[in-house]
């Protein structure tokens, strides 16, 4: 990955709806080899997708609680199961495996206190294996990216 490649990455990180001639004309490249490098990159796995970012709170999910799991026991059934249930909930914007006290942080849309105790109550301390749950609700998104840019 070269300076070029950077500037390509940083530029659809910032607008991926640009068109290519578009995208040529920031990184200083003509079309066609900019389209090539673009190609380049989605097949290298450097750019995995392209997304439509929603806004929770007019979906109806103003809120959004990082809720830490610790989970009683840590053999590979346990831990499969659970990251299957969990991955499969649409409240779960984010979820990852973790080192420390807890074993897993979840990041979740909900609406309200009444929304992350129907997520908790219904589904989270259903799952098999969870020991114990710390939630925070979080106040204000000071930064949102989803990869720094390179």
């Amino acid at each position: 990955m070269d300076a070029t490649d950077r500037r390509i990455l940083r530029a659809l990180h910032r607008n991926a709806r640009l068109t290519n001639a578009e995208l040529a004309e920031e990184v200083g490249l003509s079309a066609s080899p900019c389209w090539t490098r673009v190609k380049r990159l989605e097949q290298s796995g450097a750019i995995r997708g392209y997304v439509a970012v929603l806004d929770q709170a007019m979906l109806g999910l103003p809120d959004t609680v990082i809720i830490e799991v610790m989970m009683e026991r840590h053999d590979d059934d346990s831990l499969t199961r659970f990251e299957r249930e969990v991955t499969a909930m649409p409240e779960v914007v984010e979820a990852w495996l973790v080192s420390g006290e807890y074993d897993y942080v979840i990041k979740a849309a909900v609406g309200g206190t009444a929304g992350v105790e129907k997520l908790l109550r219904e589904k989270i301390y259903r799952l098999p294996g969870v020991r114990h749950t710390r939630t925070s609700f979080t106040l204000r998104c000071l930064k949102q990216t989803y990869t720094p840019a390179p």
